[in-house]
Protein backbone atom coordinates (compact mmCIF):
# COMPACT_ATOMS: atom_id res chain seq x y z
CA UNK A 1 0.00 0.00 0.00
CA UNK A 2 0.97 3.58 -0.97
CA UNK A 3 0.64 6.27 1.73
CA UNK A 4 1.74 9.67 1.22
CA UNK A 5 1.29 12.55 3.61
CA UNK A 6 2.63 15.71 3.81
CA UNK A 7 2.61 18.30 7.00
CA UNK A 8 2.16 22.34 6.61
CA UNK A 9 3.38 24.68 9.12
CA UNK A 10 2.08 27.90 8.62
CA UNK A 11 3.33 30.52 11.11
CA UNK A 12 0.58 32.49 12.21
CA UNK A 13 1.75 36.02 14.09
CA UNK A 14 -0.63 37.35 16.96
CA UNK A 15 -1.20 41.53 17.05
CA UNK A 16 -2.60 43.06 19.82
CA UNK A 17 -3.43 46.34 19.55
CA UNK A 18 -3.94 48.14 23.13
CA UNK A 19 -5.22 51.50 21.86
CA UNK A 20 -7.61 52.84 19.67
CA UNK A 21 -7.51 52.07 15.80
CA UNK A 22 -8.53 55.50 14.25
CA UNK A 23 -7.34 57.25 11.26
CA UNK A 24 -4.45 58.85 13.38
CA UNK A 25 -2.61 55.29 14.44
CA UNK A 26 -3.96 53.37 11.67
CA UNK A 27 -1.22 53.75 9.40
CA UNK A 28 0.83 52.01 12.12
CA UNK A 29 -1.07 49.26 12.33
CA UNK A 30 -0.72 48.88 8.55
CA UNK A 31 3.06 49.40 8.31
CA UNK A 32 3.29 46.68 11.11
CA UNK A 33 1.05 44.27 9.20
CA UNK A 34 3.28 44.53 6.08
CA UNK A 35 6.42 44.14 7.88
CA UNK A 36 5.21 40.66 7.97
CA UNK A 37 3.88 40.54 4.66
CA UNK A 38 7.16 41.20 3.60
CA UNK A 39 8.28 38.00 5.36
CA UNK A 40 5.95 36.34 3.46
CA UNK A 41 3.52 35.50 6.55
CA UNK A 42 0.11 35.20 5.84
CA UNK A 43 -1.70 34.20 8.73
CA UNK A 44 -2.60 36.40 11.82
CA UNK A 45 -5.09 37.16 14.84
CA UNK A 46 -5.71 40.60 15.34
CA UNK A 47 -6.90 40.21 19.25
CA UNK A 48 -8.97 43.18 19.41
CA UNK A 49 -9.56 42.47 23.16
CA UNK A 50 -8.27 45.50 24.32
CA UNK A 51 -9.53 47.77 21.56
CA UNK A 52 -11.83 50.61 22.97
CA UNK A 53 -12.41 52.35 19.97
CA UNK A 54 -12.03 51.48 15.73
CA UNK A 55 -13.24 53.98 13.23
CA UNK A 56 -13.31 53.88 9.13
CA UNK A 57 -9.35 53.92 8.92
CA UNK A 58 -9.34 50.48 11.39
CA UNK A 59 -11.80 48.93 9.37
CA UNK A 60 -9.88 49.28 6.33
CA UNK A 61 -6.69 48.43 7.61
CA UNK A 62 -8.64 44.76 8.66
CA UNK A 63 -10.42 44.84 5.18
CA UNK A 64 -7.14 45.20 3.56
CA UNK A 65 -4.91 42.50 5.44
CA UNK A 66 -7.40 40.42 4.86
CA UNK A 67 -7.60 40.85 1.01
CA UNK A 68 -3.84 40.29 0.69
CA UNK A 69 -3.41 37.65 3.20
CA UNK A 70 -6.25 35.67 1.37
CA UNK A 71 -4.47 36.17 -1.76
CA UNK A 72 -1.52 34.72 -0.83
CA UNK A 73 -3.29 31.73 0.85
CA UNK A 74 -3.72 33.11 4.36
CA UNK A 75 -6.03 34.61 6.66
CA UNK A 76 -6.61 37.32 9.35
CA UNK A 77 -9.08 35.82 12.29
CA UNK A 78 -10.00 38.51 15.26
CA UNK A 79 -10.58 38.50 18.68
CA UNK A 80 -13.65 39.96 19.79
CA UNK A 81 -13.00 42.98 21.33
CA UNK A 82 -14.34 43.88 25.68
CA UNK A 83 -15.78 47.33 23.62
CA UNK A 84 -19.46 46.63 23.53
CA UNK A 85 -18.90 49.78 21.01
CA UNK A 86 -16.29 47.97 18.89
CA UNK A 87 -18.95 44.79 18.74
CA UNK A 88 -21.68 46.15 17.87
CA UNK A 89 -19.51 48.36 14.63
CA UNK A 90 -18.32 44.60 14.40
CA UNK A 91 -21.65 43.39 13.86
CA UNK A 92 -23.41 46.17 12.27
CA UNK A 93 -20.56 45.97 9.24
CA UNK A 94 -21.03 42.57 9.02
CA UNK A 95 -17.36 42.00 9.84
CA UNK A 96 -18.33 39.21 12.46
CA UNK A 97 -19.44 37.38 9.00
CA UNK A 98 -16.29 38.35 6.89
CA UNK A 99 -13.77 37.13 9.19
CA UNK A 100 -13.41 34.69 11.64
CA UNK A 101 -14.52 35.43 14.85
CA UNK A 102 -12.63 34.08 18.09
CA UNK A 103 -13.26 34.47 21.62
CA UNK A 104 -9.68 34.50 22.55
CA UNK A 105 -6.12 33.99 20.99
Amino acid sequence: MNISSSEQVTRTVTIKPEDRIDAFNAPQLRSHLDSYFDQNINDFIIDLSDTPFMDSAGMAVLVSALKRARQNGGDVRLVWPNSESVRRILRLTHFDRVFTMLDAA
